[in-house]
């Protein structure tokens, strides 16, 4: 049996044990905190990381650095903060790719989507667009749906490569339509999009951002947008699911996520200021003007919604067979 001078001794050591904690939990930050992007600088994950972080810095009072590091789609940098003490003072900028397709589409994959991470919050979401070529005899998306169902596999769409949410998007849109395409992966959003235009495949599902001013200037013909509601960008463009296909929905987003056991107070509080970033005048106009929508809430919706996309990125990755060595 213990004396109380033994549990007192044993109190103070397990108090110094997790002392590293009430200190991140009430005084965090006290130090720079590095903010790891797993893609180069000037994508669009880096203009997001830099607008919020920047403000999340002004408001904290400390500096919060962006380490770039890309390679492997993106599983390297997120590999790296799986990887990194749980205190709060490595955080990752995530992508749907890296933490919902990827663990489903490489054979090997250095982390647990969900039992390696802590989400933060959700900070943005973006809808893809449905692009035509200018020589495609379609008016809507019924006319070219009925053009595929006709002509299986005459037609092709460009993605920003393979494995790309872009060609996750179009693999989902043939399933809920009943139709089939010839997959051409490309280097890139911008090759794919060019050579749509150019007539050198049928179509393809470019981000909102990039393909809306080639919509505008009659270079590629808009039938419809991923998203749930129409977007502000284009808003006399259809959705797919008032088209015809109720409940499809395909899009793209952005996050925050720190390493699994991070304490609690810690997300608590930094959820609650990114909350009020995203409120920003300024960030609200910068991401609006970047085709992001912007989203926010609580690190639970964003843990169940982030859960329900590695479930459905699992699915449809599972049934197109696609593969990634």
């Amino acid at each position: 049996m213990f004396t109380l001078k033994r549990q007192i001794s044993i109190f103070i050591f397990v108090l110094g044990l997790l002392h590293p904690y009430f200190v991140s939990a009430q005084e965090y930050p006290n130090k720079p905190v590095r903010v790891i992007v797993p893609f180069a600088v000037g994508g669009g994950a880096d203009i997001v990381a830099r607008l919020v972080f920047q403000k999340l810095s002004l408001r904290l009072g400390q500096s919060f650095i962006i380490d770039n590091r890309g390679g492997a789609g993106g599983i390297a940098g997120t590999d790296a903060v799986a990887k990194s003490a749980p205190d709060g003072y490595t955080l990752l900028l995530g992508q749907t790719g890296p933490n919902a397709i990827n663990p489903s589409l490489f054979p090997q994959v250095p982390y647990d989507p969900e039992k390696d991470f802590a989400p933060i919050i959700q900070l943005t979401s973006f809808s893809y667009v449905v692009g035509l070529n200018n020589q495609i005899p379609a008016k809507n998306l019924q006319e070219f749906v009925r053009l595929v169902k006709d002509n299986p596999e005459k037609y092709s769409f460009a993605s920003a490569g393979m494995g790309s949410s872009g060609q996750i998007a179009a693999e989902q849109f043939m399933r809920a339509t009943g139709t089939k395409m010839v997959h051409i992966p490309y280097k890139g959003g911008g090759p794919a999009l060019i050579d749509a235009m150019a007539g050198v495949v049928s179509l393809t599902f470019g981000d909102i951002a990039a393909i809306t001013p080639m919509v505008q200037a009659n270079r590629i013909n808009a039938v419809a947008v991923t998203s749930k509601n129409r977007s502000k960008f284009l808003p006399n463009i259809p959705t797919v699911a008032e088209s015809g296909y109720p409940g499809f929905e395909a899009l793209a987003w952005q996050a925050v996520l720190a390493p699994a056991k991070t304490p609690p107070a810690i997300i608590n509080k930094l959820n609650t200021e990114l909350n009020e970033v995203l409120k920003d005048n300024e960030v609200r106009e910068k991401l609006l003007s970047n085709g992001l929508e912007i989203v926010g809430g609580t690190p639970k919706e964003f843990g169940d919604y982030i859960r329900s996309e590695i479930i459905k990125y699992k699915k449809i990755i599972q049934e197109a067979n696609i593969k990634i060595d």
